[in-house]
């Protein structure tokens, strides 16, 4: 079993990632959290927390870690402390403590900010933080949903590295997507772009690679 570190555990989507991951034959999720009171939800299913705060150092966090889900969200209030420099300080711990791959949640738009009508902030602080996985020499995978809806999963997806298109996708899709990517037979050094589709998750990433 690879220990996982997910960032931005206590989330809509972190919530969502972590479940996945506890029920897996393949990982044991390790949720980072930022505040003492968010430990309880987690330890009652049995899952480690780690308390990290990605305003402050959290060269810890990844000790005894294989790999990492950035998913992590200041939800538009600090865009660049968290979106941006909290996604770099946790692509330099992983690096430092040489991670075996660094899945990022990213955003679709991310990678011409400066076309977008709005979000103009948070996507430009995602691609900068996009970047800097790309350039860090880690293995990883970069995922751009569209927008993010609360319906049931499907378990189905389209993915291109661009898909020109813009539209929704479930969390719960989002989730299994982040967490797919993960294994090491799937998607590396690769971004792509997700909408809700007609292809299984693992087949519609794998044709990314």
């Amino acid at each position: 079993m690879e220990n996982v570190l997910v960032a931005g555990a206590n989330g809509t989507t972190g919530k969502k990632i972590v479940k996945l991951l506890n029920e897996s034959q393949y990982f044991n999720p390790i949720a980072m959290i930022r505040k003492e009171s968010q430990k309880e939800q987690f330890e009652k299913d049995n899952i480690t927390t780690v308390m990290g705060d990605l305003e402050k150092d959290i060269s810890h966090t990844v000790k005894n870690i294989d790999k990492v889900i950035f998913a992590a969200g200041s939800g538009g209030k600090k865009v660049e402390a968290v979106d941006q420099e909290g996604a770099k300080k946790l692509v330099d711990a992983a690096k430092t403590a040489n991670l075996k791959k660094f899945v990022m949640l990213s955003s679709m738009g991310a990678e011409n900010p400066a076309e977008a009508s709005e979000l103009k902030e948070y996507l430009k602080a995602k691609h900068n933080a996009d970047v800097y996985l790309k350039d860090s020499n880690l293995t990883y995978a970069i995922v751009r949903p569209g927008s993010l809806t609360n319906d049931k999963g499907t378990g189905k997806i389209k993915a291109q590295a661009n898909l020109e298109q813009s539209g929704s996708i479930s969390r719960d899709d989002v989730a299994q997507t982040l967490v797919r990517s993960l294994h090491d037979d799937a998607v590396k050094n690769a971004t792509f772009e997700i909408l809700e589709g007609e292809t299984l998750i693992g087949e519609a990433i794998d044709s990314v690679s």
